[in-house]
């Protein structure tokens, strides 16, 4: 379960990936489906991670993944895109260690 300054973060980086995604489909002709496809997804989350879920948490991290490959195919294969592309690069990679960060604690932790 996310708490504190974990889920505070992933809230941020939901937002900040949905802002992203709206900045970068605006005025494209497949709009609407970039919204159902992308931003929808994120938003979801988003009220779902706010409301404090653990499940919203791990499957942000899995979204994560899939946007980062999204990301990385898209920066390496359209270079006109390559900004929007490398900005949901990293944010993407700050939502997987973000959403997975409690459990890699728990799990590298030291015995006592």
């Amino acid at each position: 379960m996310l708490e504190g300054p974990h889920r505070t973060t992933l809230v941020a980086l939901l937002a900040a990936l949905a802002v992203l995604y709206l900045a970068w489909f605006a005025g494209d002709r497949h709009f609407l489906a970039a919204l159902l496809v992308f931003v929808l997804p994120i938003a979801l989350l988003l009220a779902a991670v706010t409301a404090g879920s653990a499940r919203a948490a791990f499957w942000a991290g899995v979204l994560g993944l899939l946007l980062f490959c999204h990301a990385v195919m898209i920066a390496w294969a359209e270079p006109a895109q390559r900004a929007f592309a490398l900005a949901a690069t990293a944010l993407s990679v700050g939502l997987v260690f973000t959403a997975s960060w409690p459990g890699l604690r728990a799990r590298f932790a030291r015995r006592r």
